[in-house]
């Protein structure tokens, strides 16, 4: 008898090949570039947001009220972007209406073509403690209450509220339910914070319009799904951003050059946060058709370590 005849044979040598080659074919697929606005893009988050998304192949209008920063980040920076018009600029200040309605219309009609597909509401006011160390006792902090009040929630509320007509679903864009033509369809992320979950003193301001924004990205889910328009939040932890704004450009700064021990010691990851740790995360929200109410906190892991 042939011993060798009973044994298992090798498989055909294409089986291996098609293996290898079918995942290959998979990931081969892209969803078709976006229109994507970003307030508060011109330095920070925003900025490296808009370099990301027009990396991925988006086109990007940002808003911003730094009209020097918006400037050098489109002109300088993102100069071959704007060259070829994949990426243009418009002054907004969050903190008037009007104005954000006039920008929208701007944008969505001179630049998209009266079609956007993804909203992020970056801007904001940073800084989380009041100025010049005062405590919510000191009665001068009412007017930064209201600065963080209407820059940090109406603000997100009034540019969401003049996006939605060029966002939401029309009759031939369904089939089923789903977004046949869009994809995972249009969204809107707001960008909150772990301060919205955790406060050190003196951030009542910006605490509170962190977490009204938590509020808002809720209802707003609810409300919005019915126009086809997804709604989620991503909530940065301490995220090293010096570099990325035109002083950090000419000096040279890296994001290397921000990270102490403490950035390291304080997070279960064991390192700083990167921007892109951020970006990565409204990446993938862009294409989660079916995520729509959550708040994903990107922190490295800092909420849930004891102090």
């Amino acid at each position: 008898m042939n011993i060798s005849s009973r044994l298992p044979q090798p498989p055909h040598p294409n089986f291996f090949q098609f293996q290898i080659e079918q995942p290959q074919a998979n990931m081969a697929f892209q969803a078709p570039p976006k229109n994507i606005i970003v307030s508060g893009g011109a330095r920070g988050i925003g900025r490296a947001m808009s370099r990301m998304f027009l990396e991925a192949g988006h086109h990007v209008y940002i808003f911003d009220v730094d009209e020097q920063e918006l400037k050098h980040t489109t002109h300088v920076h993102l100069k071959q972007y704007y060259e070829d018009k994949k990426v243009d600029y418009g002054i907004c200040n969050l903190r008037d209406v009007e104005d954000i309605r006039k920008k929208v219309v701007i944008a969505a009609e001179q630049f998209f073509g009266s079609r956007i597909d993804v909203l992020v509401n970056n801007g904001g006011i940073a800084s989380p403690q009041w100025k010049d160390g005062k405590t919510m006792e000191d009665k001068d902090t009412w007017s930064e209450w209201q600065a963080y009040i209407e820059t940090n929630l109406s603000g997100p509320f009034a540019m969401s509220q003049a996006c939605i007509p060029y966002m939401k679903a029309r009759a031939h864009d369904r089939e089923n339910g789903a977004h046949k033509e869009q994809g995972a369809g249009p969204c809107i992320i707001h960008i909150g914070s772990f301060r919205a979950h955790q406060s050190d003193p003196n951030q009542e301001g910006y605490a509170s319009s962190k977490a009204g924004l938590l509020g808002l990205m809720h209802s707003m889910a609810i409300s919005l799904g019915a126009l086809g328009i997804r709604v989620n939040l991503v909530a940065p932890g301490r995220i090293k951003v010096a570099h990325e704004c035109k002083e950090g450009d000419e000096a040279g700064t890296n994001w290397e050059d921000q990270v102490g021990e403490k950035d390291v010691s304080d997070h279960p990851t064991n390192r700083a946060g990167r921007p892109r740790d951020v970006i990565d995360a409204c990446l993938w929200l862009i294409e989660a058709g079916f995520v729509t109410g959550q708040d994903i906190t990107v922190d490295g892991g800092a909420l849930k370590k004891k102090n």
